[in-house]
């Protein structure tokens, strides 16, 4: 006996071929399609007022229903008794030879391997022939961007002007590839990507016409790894029939699918918002260990957290495409999520992310954002603070220390000092006082000053002697060495600067002169600013400061050569005049 009727086999008795949800609860008419409403609604005003285009383009992601709605399509308008909503009655016989597999009126052609001249110009040549059945040959042309660029050719004139009878409907995943001549040819139809919600509510059928127990958190799961293709969402779910039987659970889904739970996001929230850096890095260390990738948990918790700021508001919270359950917990997590703390996070996490890539010590990487996460919204240091918050808070009150003996040792030295140093003894023998008048007065500036100041307490030092200035001789090659040690005095700083000193050489004249031709005046602008520099370094290795160097900009000669022969022979009798009697005596010709 079967199980379900999915083709388990009991006691070993009877086998039967096991079919797949995908084609099991393929849809048989346009009600039935899963997320394309506007679209089929297009396909049956069409039929329903006859205004059916000779060519279709099909385009959208894979699994939605393409291939599909084209052989619904197709069987609609040949049904040879539709009834009164324009459907398929399922009972004619062009309803039953398409149900059958069987009808000769629907043509199917993969391009992905048949996208070759011979193969469109065969397809062309079965065109001619009318249908026998019903009222039009449909041509469904999968994977039509496979073409090459030569079959396309071969399928633009008969795609343009078919016979009344034959209707092609191409369909595709990239719509770009498509030739523009081929699209100007179609009505495009634009299949969208199908929501989660409706994806839940689908496998939600199908698991009750199964007999299967599956809670909405594994749906979500499977809706949320699927993205937006009820294919391949249905074919997760076998697996999951096949793994857990007729109970499915959000564990083991996860299980399964080797996902992260997402228990693990609102936990790591919870503690970034209680500062527990602790808490936060263990839970990391946690999920690395499971086989997660850092990277991807990252993605992930930016995305929760995207998720928790939408819920905040009841205007935005149908932007979160999962189970109405599910939105409550995100919702009650929003409520202790500031904005502006989410809007922090979000910036940490996705600095990390691009950071990630590039980064050496991914973990480490990682890390530091999880602390900085939990680092915000802190305001002062308690006794229950994180280690690295007693850390700072440690290294700050020692600074505070440091400086506060610091100013009671400076204190100590110079208090006690002023209180016990004996008064200064006046003594005729002392020098008078300068006289108020004697006393150079400020020069007035903007009206203030000419004020007269008090003789200076202590007196003034002697001016130092100026240093005599250097004029010691040098030679070529110890002018060459200092000026190849400017590139070490610039440093990397002055790159430019250095490329001007390795390759540009001053010419020398005498002791007191030297010149450095430039090549353009904008270097010979750069290489001024420097000069004050340059000086004081070339003085100070040379001991001579009598040397000054020039600055011009070289004046280029360009050799004039003798490209024709009239130019070259011209040349020639320069060198030798006689060349021209040896011309005109042979007749010679210059070619």
């Amino acid at each position: 006996m079967l199980n379900n009727g999915r083709g388990a086999l009991t006691h070993g008795t009877i086998m039967e071929n096991y079919i797949v949800s995908a084609r099991k609860y393929r849809p048989l008419n346009f009600e039935s399609v899963v997320g394309q409403k506007a679209l089929t609604q297009t396909l049956q005003n069409a039929i329903r007022q006859n205004h059916l285009a000779h060519a279709y383009l099909f385009c959208g992601p894979r699994g939605v229903g393409k291939t599909t709605c084209a052989r619904i399509f197709a069987k609609t308008i040949n049904c040879l008794n539709p009834t009164s909503g324009h459907d398929a009655c399922n009972e004619c016989e062009s309803c039953r030879a398409f149900n059958e597999g069987r009808s000769f009126n629907i043509h199917e052609l993969d391009a992905a391997s048949n996208n070759s001249v011979e193969d469109i110009r065969s397809l062309i040549d079965q065109v001619r022939i009318p249908p026998q059945i019903g009222k039009y040959s449909v041509y469904i042309i999968d994977e039509v961007h496979m073409l090459s660029t030569g079959a396309f050719n071969a399928l633009l004139k008969t795609l343009e002007e078919p016979p009344s009878y034959a209707i092609f409907i191409l369909a595709t995943t990239e719509k770009h590839k498509v030739l523009p001549t081929i699209l100007s040819r179609c009505q495009v139809y634009d299949f969208a990507r199908i929501t989660i919600a409706d994806t839940i509510a689908h496998l939600q059928h199908v698991a009750q016409k199964e007999g299967v127990n599956v809670s909405d958190e594994a749906l979500n799961v499977v809706a949320q790894k699927a993205d937006g293709g009820m294919r391949d969402a249905l074919s997760i779910f076998d697996q999951l029939v096949s793994f857990c039987g007729n109970t499915i659970t959000y564990e083991r889904t996860i299980e399964v699918l080797n996902v992260l739970d997402s228990d693990y996001y609102f936990r790591m929230v919870d503690f970034a918002l209680a500062h527990d850096v602790t808490g936060a890095l263990l839970l990391l260390n946690e999920v690395l260990q499971k086989g997660f990738d850092a990277g991807n948990f990252t993605t992930g918790l930016a995305q929760h957290l995207r998720d928790v700021l939408v819920a905040k508001d009841p205007q935005t919270i149908t932007l979160l495409e999962t189970a109405d359950t599910i939105r409550q917990h995100y919702a009650a997590q929003g409520q202790h999520c500031a904005p502006q703390w989410l809007f922090a996070a979000l910036d940490i996490l996705n600095t990390c992310d691009i950071n990630y890539r590039t980064a050496k010590n991914k973990r480490l990487t990682v890390e530091l954002a999880l602390i900085r996460m939990t680092q915000l919204g802190v305001q002062a240091v308690t006794t229950t603070s994180t280690p690295i918050q007693r850390i700072q808070h440690n290294q700050t009150a020692q600074n505070s220390q440091n400086t506060q003996t610091t100013q009671s040792v400076q204190n100590t030295q110079t208090t006690p000092k002023a209180q016990t140093m004996p008064k200064m003894p006046t003594t005729p023998h002392l020098p008078k006082a300068p006289t108020i008048s004697s006393i150079p007065q400020i020069p007035s500036i903007n009206g203030v000053g000419n004020v007269p100041t008090a003789a200076p307490a202590v007196p003034a030092q002697k001016a130092e002697a100026p240093v005599p200035p250097q004029n010691n001789p040098f030679t070529v090659d110890r002018f060459n060495d200092a000026w190849t040690g400017l590139k070490t005095y610039f440093g990397k700083e002055d790159s430019r600067l250095q490329n001007v000193v390795s390759f540009y050489q001053p010419v020398l004249h005498n002791q007191q002169s030297a010149t450095l031709e430039l090549p353009n005046q904008w270097e010979l602008e750069e290489v001024k600013k420097a000069l004050p520099r340059i000086h004081a370094y070339l003085h100070q290795q040379l001991k001579n400061d009598q040397l000054t160097l020039s600055l011009k900009v070289a004046q280029y000669t360009h050799e004039q050569r003798a490209f024709t022969a009239e130019e070259r022979y011209k040349v020639m009798l320069e060198e030798n005049a006689a060349l021209n009697t040896f011309k005109e005596q042979f007749a010679l010709q210059i070619d």
